[in-house]
């Protein structure tokens, strides 16, 4: 087992201890679900700050990118990470906003990055892959070169396939719903 298996394995463990939220909760795709996944608790706390820093920098040094971002909010966190890391030093952060800036420089994507650039996209929690998908077309419109698409977790809905090939690159995830939350009721047999 190398180093970042065992800083997979800790990242599972403080996903479940963090971000796994149960009751009732309607998802961004609109359905509804028993629990609720947070990356958000685990990344905005050091050890887990550190630990998704470290994978993802890691994934970007291996696809040979530059910069890493993706959507508001979820990509804003997990950039930052990334940056901050050992690892990260030579990254770049960036991310997507909802709406164009009307005033300013009127970009859709913001951060340390130059038109040319190859990227990777990062996701908090891939679920229909909507906001993801959203993302990737105005990285691809603003001149971005993308080099792949992670996820912190993927609820294995179907998003990962409508991301991979939006994006024309390899989806990857470092977890998934059934590392997270392996006993839960909607599991397929």
């Amino acid at each position: 087992m190398d180093e970042s298996d065992v800083t997979r394995d800790r990242l599972i463990l403080l996903l479940r201890e963090h971000s796994l939220i149960f009751g009732e909760v309607t998802l961004s795709g609109g359905q509804t679900a028993s629990y609720y996944v947070d990356v958000r608790r685990t990344v905005m706390r050091p050890e887990g700050m550190s630990t998704v820093g470290r994978l993802l920098a890691e994934h970007a040094a291996k696809l040979g990118a530059s910069a890493v971002g993706g959507p508001v909010m979820a990509a804003i966190p997990l950039s930052c990470a990334a940056i901050s890391v050992p690892e990260g030093r030579e990254l770049k952060g960036f991310f997507v906003r909802k709406e164009r800036k009307q005033h300013g420089l009127q970009r859709w994507v913001e951060g340390a990055v130059e038109v040319g650039q190859k990227v990777l996209v990062v996701e908090d929690t891939v679920t229909t892959g909507g906001s993801t998908v959203s993302a990737i077309e105005r990285i691809r419109d603003e001149g971005f070169e993308i080099a792949g698409v992670m996820s912190v977790v993927d609820r294995l809905a179907g998003g990962a396939e409508k991301i991979s090939q939006a994006a024309g690159a390899p989806f990857e995830t470092l977890t998934t719903i059934d590392d997270v939350y392996p006993d839960r009721p909607d599991r397929p047999s």
